[in-house]
């Protein structure tokens, strides 16, 4: 059997090869096929090499989901860089920290964008930071900008002139399997964000297990709705799709009726994302106007799955497949997946068990300790956190609190800093999040611990009710006495519109902290 490509830009060249002219990106107006985005992939790493990137160097991107970031992406790749992707939700003193760290040679970033001009802020915050090349992604109509290593999107064609398609291949096929693929950052809700380390066999060797997993193939079209940015954009979208033929369809920001229009429009088969997508979705009064009769395969995780959740997503939405997985980008972003044949139960209730070569077991205090050759090869620059987070064995230390059945299926109970002491007794939020997704007309809750003088800390509940419910605070307290020990049931009940998420889909925890700070 023939081993598979071990580098993106080999990737590249093997789905252009089997691919061909199947659908590969569908942007609005635009679309390409499998050879079109090899030759669009070409001509950017032209443009890079030509603006003197060299193989190692750091290519960062901070734009929201369009056919450029994948474009420019895989372009990193092909001309031998590590790619830096940067949240967009970051400020601007947040970008410049990172772009300085990594010493970013080029910088991909969108132009005015939800009323934001991202390079006009960095130059105020940052006037000292010099990134040799800017590329300006028009993500809206009209943008361009200006300056001495300054290049619009539109002009990178002629940037690649002076460098031939045989020069930038030489370079793609110089890119070893161990060579580092990407650098992306920790969210840094315990401090200051860690870069993490991960080379392209590793990228590629758990995105071909995430597929297996969640049975992706060259006939499905797949919605891109989380951000590249992240993991589950990037590597379990544009990586997922490149491995395996699908078509990736990018939604730069999420609004349910347009993805449900979307769905339609584009025939989407693959709508991956945190529970709050699919509850959204559901939840949509005007849901049956739209056509969602081609979704096939969901994948969720990043927060608390209520098994009714699970259990709607296959009947309402008539979901053939799926999915729930746990990982963390000191893994190479995964780590377990459910299969597609598990129960609803399982898929709630467990975070699945191990896949591409992870070994899992639990640590004394019930840390998940992960050890395997997809496990990042460090942090950025920081030995000493690299060290204690890998021990000397190889296993990885998560931070994350777990249990495993007799099945080796993993679920995780909580964060160790999330953990609370009640009275003497350790209290995780996740299992009481999960006793109250279980009262009806809560659409979701985050429990914290906050300071008590009796009981040292009591649990502070902060519920999302379901639109139209009037739900009180003594309902909540008297079911969640009913399912729940005393030393466990929240003390104190606040209603909220919303709770502040990540991109990535899971609850800012920290900041509701520091409100009660």
């Amino acid at each position: 059997m023939t081993t598979p490509a071990q580098t993106t830009p080999l990737a590249l060249h093997d789905a252009a090869r089997d691919y061909g002219d199947a659908p590969a990106v569908g942007d609005g107006d635009v679309r390409l096929d499998w050879t079109q985005l090899l030759t669009s992939v070409q001509e950017v790493a032209r443009a890079l090499i030509a603006r003197g990137v060299q193989t190692g160097d750091r290519v960062a991107m901070w734009a929201p989901n369009t056919h450029h970031w994948v474009i420019a992406a895989l372009a990193a790749h092909y001309a031998g860089a590590a790619l830096v992707p940067l949240n967009t939700r970051y400020v601007a003193d947040e970008a410049a920290d990172v772009l300085a760290r990594v010493d970013a040679k080029a910088l991909f970033i969108a132009g005015t964008f939800l009323g934001r001009d991202r390079l006009t802020e960095l130059r105020v915050a940052a006037p000292e930071l010099a990134i040799d090349t800017i590329v300006v992604i028009p993500v809206e109509s009209g943008t361009e900008a200006a300056g001495a290593n300054v290049l619009n999107w539109s002009e990178l064609p002629a940037a690649a002139g002076p460098v031939t398609v045989a020069e930038a291949e030489k370079r793609a096929r110089a890119v070893a399997p161990d060579d580092i693929s990407d650098i992306l950052f920790t969210s840094g809700t315990t401090g200051r964000s860690k870069g993490t380390l991960v080379a392209h066999r590793q990228a590629l060797s758990v995105v071909r297990a995430w597929a297996e997993c969640t049975t992706l193939s060259g006939a499905d079209r797949y919605l891109v709705v989380s951000p590249f940015f992240h993991n589950f954009g990037y590597k379990a979208g544009i990586l997922a799709c490149l491995v395996t033929g699908a078509t990736i369809i990018p939604q730069a920001v999420f609004d349910v009726p347009a993805t449900m229009g979307l769905v339609g429009d584009e025939q989407i088969t693959v709508l991956p994302g945190p529970p709050t997508i699919y509850q959204t979705i559901l939840d949509f009064p005007d849901r049956d106007k739209f056509d969602l009769s081609t979704l096939r395969v969901a994948v969720t995780g990043a927060a608390t799955v209520p098994v009714v959740l699970v259990e709607r997503m296959r009947s309402e939405l008539d979901f053939d497949v799926v999915i729930t997985g746990y990982g963390l980008s000191e893994a190479a972003g995964f780590g377990t997946m459910c299969r597609a044949d598990d129960d609803a139960e399982t898929i709630a209730g467990t975070c699945g068990r191990p896949i591409a070569d992870f070994e899992l077991r639990l640590g004394p205090d019930g840390e998940v300790l992960l050890r395997g050759p997809n496990v990042m090869l460090g942090y950025l620059d920081d030995p000493e956190s690299t060290s204690e987070t890998i021990d000397s064995d190889g296993w990885l230390h998560t931070g994350d609190i777990g249990t495993l059945d007799e099945r080796g299926y993993l679920k995780i109970t909580d964060r160790l800093k999330d953990m609370y002491i009640s009275g003497g007794f350790n209290v995780y939020p996740a299992e009481v999040e999960q006793a109250l997704a279980r009262l009806d007309g809560v659409v979701e809750s985050a429990v914290i611990g906050v300071p008590d003088t009796r009981m040292g800390e009591v649990g502070k509940a902060f519920v999302v009710r379901k639109p139209g419910s009037s739900l009180s605070e003594d309902q909540v307290l008297a079911h969640a006495t009913t399912v729940l020990a005393n030393f466990k049931v929240p003390r104190l009940i606040e209603f909220r519109d919303r709770l502040p998420y990540s991109a990535a889909g899971k609850v800012l925890k920290r900041e509701l902290r520091e409100e009660k700070s």
